[in-house]
């Protein structure tokens, strides 16, 4: 753990290792990225043992939902690296077509990722392949709030990446608060509202650009043509997992009341399957983090005013709440109000797509929105007449094993985005560069700019610069054209010269 006092000299020291230089070299970043796989695999059983002390986590959801997402973002960006890094080339125009013009990569620097209690492995890590394959010097902050996974973070990376590029943080408030006065070049978050508006405020006295992974309440919407066995299902494992502790886990269900009746009666029957009689003695259960957010969630389900439908049940001791479903919730009760991030799922009633969609749109946008409908009408309504960070339909959580989609937030639910490509792009500086000869031809194509001015300059400036959409093979004809004047122009001047 670094203490506070020495939270600048860390920064100076990865500050000093970008400046040398050593993190732009391609051979040195998929060093690290094979050396952070290698210690993905050899440390698995220690990663799954940590989750089980911060969250009794079961060894599936350990393996399958951290473990094996961090390995598949790293491969992927061993996979895909040099491509990423590669000069992308843009299209030009008239005045323009004898020049080079693409977009260069550039590493920012020094950045800062903020991890999560909840997934504590797979949020602290996760955006660090990106950040590694861009060229950058890392400093993670693992919360203190999954102390075990936090510790384990901080013994393995220096372990397997270079000291000075890659540094662990840990600590709490304090530390945090401490880590945050200091100069960044970009910072990634992921956590609440709340503090990701403090994380913001202190990047704004350094004008650091930021990434906030936030969260927020991910309405659900299913209507009649849903096949209720596999949309109960699917909803239901993507409530329970982690205990409902997922910042895009379905927040709350908008469905009709004949729906309401077979969605309810297939979760019961479900969660017995799933869980037994006695769900707590489950071993696929895991449990909330701690006795705050415990009791946070205990007062939830004792100011509600709905029909607890089915579980209920709660034991302080254990950090453990019951799988729960609730009809009739009043809209303006706090588990309507805040992100339940638990067990609990509320279901409202509405009769039709339009109202559903007026029901959201009313309310912060989500981070993420669930569609169990067969109805394309239906699909289409929710994708074109509401706001979200993404959108799921006839399933839950799955997109974010999808590396070619942006995962990230809009509005109160985040900023930014990151996964695959778009994790390098996020922790990169997108350099636009223009490359000139000094040819003849290029020199008569912009001579009109100097003065005297004159309004025939204007004409033609005019007409060169003019935004025009042209076919693929006319761009090429009209490039060979120029090369071959360029070429002609030249050998008249060596000629005569």
């Amino acid at each position: 753990m670094v203490s506070t006092g020495q939270l600048t000299r860390v920064v100076d020291n990865s500050r000093a290792a970008f400046l040398s230089g050593r993190t732009r070299p391609l051979a040195w970043r998929m060093s690290q990225l094979e050396n952070l796989l290698k210690m993905l695999d050899e440390n698995e059983a220690a990663i799954c043992e940590a989750l089980g002390k911060d969250l009794r986590k079961p060894k599936q959801e350990s393996i399958c939902l951290e473990i094996e997402f961090l390995r598949n973002d790293v491969r992927g960006c061993i996979n895909n690296i040099e491509s990423w890094m590669a000069d992308y080339y843009v299209e030009k125009n008239i005045v323009t077509m004898m020049d080079t013009t693409l977009i260069h990569y550039d590493p920012l620097g020094v950045v800062l990722i903020m991890g999560a209690w909840n997934y504590p492995m797979m949020l602290s890590l996760g955006p660090l392949g990106g950040a590694i394959s861009a060229g950058n010097c890392v400093i993670i902050k693992p919360s203190e709030l999954a102390p075990a996974t936090s510790s384990l973070i901080a013994t393995l990376i220096p372990r397997y990446l270079d000291k000075e590029s890659f540094q662990v943080v840990e600590g709490g408030i304090l530390e945090t608060t401490e880590l945050l006065e200091e100069r960044f070049d970009h910072i990634f978050f992921t956590g609440s509202g709340p503090v990701g508006k403090i994380v913001r405020e202190a990047a704004n006295k350094h004008l650091t650009p930021v990434t906030l992974e936030l969260g927020g309440k991910s309405p659900v919407y299913i209507d009649s043509s849903a096949d209720m066995e596999i949309t109960a299902r699917r909803l239901l494992w993507a409530k329970c997992i982690n205990l409902g502790q997922t910042c895009i886990a379905p927040d709350y269900v908008l469905c009709s009341k004949k729906v309401e009746v077979k969605l309810v009666e297939k979760m019961r029957s479900l969660i017995g399957e799933w869980y037994g009689n006695d769900p707590q003695k489950s071993p696929n259960l895991c449990r909330i983090i701690n006795n705050r957010n415990w009791e946070r969630l205990h007062n939830l389900l004792k100011s509600t005013k709905g029909k607890v439908e089915i579980g209920g049940e709660n034991d302080s001791k254990d950090l453990y709440i019951a799988p729960t479903v609730i009809t009739e919730v009043g809209l303006d009760e706090p588990i309507m109000l805040d992100e339940i991030f638990g067990p609990i799922l509320p279901i409202v009633s509405v009769k039709s797509v339009d109202e559903a969609v007026e029901f959201i749109n009313k309310r912060d946008k989500p981070l993420t929105l669930y569609v169990f409908s067969s109805n394309k009408a239906t699909q289409n309504a929710f994708k074109t007449k509401t706001s979200s960070g993404s959108m799921v339909v006839n399933d839950a959580i799955v997109h974010l094993s999808v590396e070619t989609l942006p995962f990230g937030g809009v509005g109160a639910s985040g900023m930014g985005g990151y996964h695959g490509k778009y994790t390098f792009t996020t922790f990169s500086h997108q350099k636009s560069v223009l490359g000139r000869d000094f040819s003849a031809l290029g020199e008569y194509l912009g001579e009109t700019r100097y003065p005297p001015y004159q309004d025939w300059k204007i004409d033609r400036i005019s007409l060169l610069m003019k935004n025009r959409k042209i076919p693929k093979f006319l761009s090429l004809i009209l490039y060979l054209a120029c090369f071959f004047l360029g070429w002609l122009v030249s050998s008249l001047e060596n000629k005569f010269n």
